[in-house]
């Protein structure tokens, strides 16, 4: 079977953790691609769950922001896990 190359632009840090990893459980990143791209093409699907975080949801960042005005406000209840400070 012919080879062919491919460029991937990545994060220089993203690369070293993943070139580090690869190497952890004895394969090259070339390797790991290529059982990535293999298990893609069979199953038809990215093979693993992509999500994202609800954590930054715009409803989420939004009642955030919401709850910080209240507090700065004076308005809200206080909560143990809240560190105050004295100005």
């Amino acid at each position: 079977m012919a080879q062919t190359n491919i460029n991937i632009r990545m994060d220089e840090e993203l690369k070293k953790q993943f070139d580090k990893f690869c190497s952890d459980v004895g394969m090259s990143m070339t390797t790991a691609i290529c059982v990535f791209a293999k298990k893609a093409v069979k199953e038809q699907r990215i093979p693993f769950e992509i999500t994202a975080d609800p954590f930054y949801s715009s409803a989420n960042i939004e009642r955030l922001e919401k709850a910080i005005k209240d507090l700065n406000d004076g308005k809200g209840k206080k909560h143990d896990i809240v560190e105050v400070q004295d100005e």
